[in-house]
């Protein structure tokens, strides 16, 4: 079996090289370029207008339905997770200190592409039972009338999130307890203690409860949890680097130095800075990756393009979790003596932050950062398993197809926290690639359609109008959510 793992991880490691070593690194690029400049910076441009649709409220007809705080709040539960917090401390260690600075730049590209999917997603949704469901899979059959590679990507986002992406948010939330295992037990390895198995049977009985539950009560558990953690954690974040505010330009400057080292950036591409930012930056603010848009396209709203501008600023959300994250590790001790763990290796991921919170707090910092990983790994299970869903019922409606879906996404919970570290990061990086790929092929094909609808929104506020989506008349095609009466 071990024999098989690791030929298995050799292939994975192999396709990463080629993903990120160049192509998926160009296009992901590329569609944040072409994205910034066929919206005119929308991102930025049109902040306000995603704040203002954040404060509207479900009218009275349609209060079972996701409300677009709820929707980017779901998404927000995806992005925020152990890409934040473990991912960035990883990509430190890995890349250097620059990678900090590569992934906030894809980030700010990114959000254009975070736009684009989410504005289509909603464009082409479809009535559910309790609302609507709608995503990639759904613009490119409805959209790009290309049914079967809608499917392909349905079940590569379904392997990705429910058994890939969660399968990872398990093995972390298990591996946040391994330091306080190391301080009382010497004789066995956390790994082969009992606890992966006792921390796995106790999430798979929390996702039990959390999958089996219906949308609307996902989308509310996300709203309380996600905003309180992510502002705690920021704000612990800034508590910190104020304490050590002499300590800044030296910061500041040792993160554009190592961007910007090109004589190491292309003696190894694949393994460079500018490679890991960029892939763990996509790893943490999914922005054209084809997750998100699964959760926008449920929200009740009055035009398509609103979603959009709220989705592209969930991004700017990440990218504050990821800052912190980021100036927590470098204006440590523990990073810059590069301290090492109880069995000698150098920390990374997960122990590092954990080292670095305690450096500031104490023991409080490290409990603190245990809570946070464990409640933001939570929520990231509940908008993993959304956005699997909905690509389950793209696929099929059948009741014990779904039902099974449920039970095996459950079993991967525990199976996550049994996992081996590098495997589960390598599975899940092919896997986003390959989700990428066909979903920024789709986004960019339908860009004349995103086109219209941008337009459409700013001449309707214009004239001081509330905007409302009319697709006849914009002559766009197979809309079934926006027929009117």
């Amino acid at each position: 079996m071990d024999k098989f793992l690791n030929t298995f991880n050799s292939l994975l490691n192999s396709t990463n090289d080629f993903l990120y070593g160049s192509f998926l690194v160009a296009i992901l690029i590329i569609a944040g370029i072409y994205f910034s400049f066929l919206t005119k910076f929308v991102q930025f441009r049109l902040a306000f207008d995603a704040i203002k649709v954040l404060l509207e409220k479900a009218d009275r007809y349609h209060r079972n339905r996701l409300t677009p705080f709820q929707a980017l709040m779901i998404s927000t539960a995806s992005r925020v997770g152990i890409g934040n917090i473990a991912g960035i401390a990883t990509a430190i260690v890995a890349g250097g200190p620059g990678a900090l600075f590569w992934m906030m730049t894809m980030a700010f590209l990114g959000a254009a592409s975070a736009f684009a999917e989410s504005t289509l997603a909603q464009i082409y949704k479809s009535h559910d039972k309790n609302g609507f469901k709608g995503g990639p899979a759904y613009y490119i059959k409805n959209g790009l009338n290309m049914p079967r590679l809608g499917k392909i990507f349905a079940f590569i986002l379904i392997l990705t999130y429910a058994f890939g992406f969660n399968g990872l948010q398990s093995y972390t939330m298990t591996s946040a307890f391994e330091v306080y295992y190391n301080q009382h037990s010497a004789d066995v390895s956390f790994a082969q203690s009992s606890m992966p198995f006792a921390i796995g049977l106790i999430l798979m009985a929390f996702a039990s409860i959390l999958f089996f539950s219906k949308s609307q009560i996902i989308g509310k558990v996300s709203s309380y949890v996600v905003p309180f953690m992510a502002l705690t954690y920021v704000g612990l974040a800034i508590i910190a680097i104020s304490i050590n505010f002499s300590k800044i330009p030296a910061v500041l400057s040792l993160i554009f130095e190592s961007a910007f080292d090109f004589k190491a950036i292309f003696g190894g591409f694949a393994g460079s800075v500018i490679a890991i930012g960029i892939k763990r930056g996509l790893f943490s603010n999914e922005a054209g990756m084809g997750s998100a848009p699964n959760a926008a396209a449920a929200a009740h709203t009055s035009h398509p393009v609103k979603q959009g501008l709220v989705q592209a600023l969930a991004v700017f959300i990440d990218v504050c979790i990821c800052i912190a994250t980021g100036l927590l590790v470098l204006f440590s001790q523990v990073y810059a003596t590069k301290t090492l763990g109880v069995n000698g290796e150098v920390l990374t991921a997960l122990p590092l932050v954990q080292a670095a919170m305690m450096e500031y707090y104490g023991e409080i910092g490290m409990h603190f950062t245990t809570v946070a990983v464990v409640l933001f790994a939570i929520t990231s299970l509940i908008g993993n398993f959304y956005y699997a869903q909905a690509n389950i019922k793209f696929l099929s409606q059948n009741s014990i197809i779904n039902l099974s879906f449920k039970i095996l996404a459950v079993l991967m919970v525990f199976m996550g926290a049994q996992m081996n570290l590098q495997l589960a990061w390598n599975l899940a990086d092919v896997l986003m690639g390959a989700m990428a790929t066909i979903n920024i092929f789709a986004i960019v094909s339908l860009s004349k359609v995103l086109s219209k609808a941008i337009k459409d929104y700013e001449n309707q506020r214009k004239f001081g109008l509330n905007p409302e989506f009319n697709p006849e008349k914009l002559e766009i095609k197979n809309t079934s959510c926006w027929k009117r009466d």
